[in-house]
């Protein structure tokens, strides 16, 4: 994406209890789910974790979101967020970060994410 409305997001996933193999399991189903979308995916370039098996430094459990700022995608990066935290097992959360300000997106009432969401989108979407 070269477009000059491109937008990035930084999602990191915290995972209660969880090692750097278990973020990166995360990760890649996440980022699976995210392909779907029309949306440019990349690591976040960064220190490995100690003990952590990968070839090439990136942060464990974030992924760099290209998208455009218009035609409706990132309402539907938020739905998509929200929805496969929801069908998670273990307590996670996914932090989101566009131009400096930060969402915790995590599992709580439909209301809550809602109001949290809309205001979010609001001022990036």
């Amino acid at each position: 994406m070269t477009e000059p409305d491109t937008r990035q997001a930084v999602l990191r996933i915290e995972a209660a209890d969880a090692d750097a193999e278990e973020l990166d399991r995360l990760a890649r189903r996440l980022r699976a789910e995210l392909g779907e979308l029309d949306v440019d995916l990349r690591a976040v370039p960064g220190e490995l974790p100690e003990g952590a098996k990968a070839a090439d430094p990136v942060t464990v459990g974030s992924l760099m979101v290209a998208f455009s700022a218009a035609g409706g995608v990132f309402p539907g990066l938020v739905e998509t967020l929200r929805e496969w935290l929801g069908r998670q097992a273990g307590h996670h959360k996914i932090k989101m970060t566009i131009d400096g300000d930060t969402v915790e997106l995590e599992r709580a009432t439909t209301a809550e994410r809602q109001q949290l969401i809309e205001a979010f989108v609001q001022r990036h979407g």
